[in-house]
């Protein structure tokens, strides 16, 4: 069994990508705080998720892979968001690991 190790993998070599559903965040701004490499509040007040060229996602749905060095920071902005508006899901199956959908 070959398993994937690079930067866009999470556990046992599951892609991750992350979303932000922008009709529930609250502005607060956590998820910027603990991954500004992967999130950005806009003009708008509202958080999206950035690409890897650190462009601004504003597309409803928008989603961006999760670099592994970022999993635990991209996770914890999940858990601690209070608009519960931050989806991590496995690219596979599109199943929700982190957020207000996970199982």
């Amino acid at each position: 069994m070959t398993v994937r190790h690079d930067a866009e993998t999470g556990s046992e070599g599951d892609l991750l990508e992350v979303w932000i559903d922008q009709d529930l965040c609250t502005g607060d701004g956590i998820c910027a705080q603990y991954a500004p490499e992967v999130f950005e509040l806009d003009i708008d007040g509202l958080a999206y998720v950035k690409s890897g060229d650190d462009e601004l996602l504003q597309t409803p749905g928008a989603t961006t892979p999760v670099p592994l060095p970022l999993l635990r920071d991209v996770a914890d902005s999940a858990k601690e968001c209070p608009g519960d508006c931050i989806h991590v899901r496995r690219v596979s199956d599109r199943v929700e690991v982190y957020g207000p959908d996970a199982e």
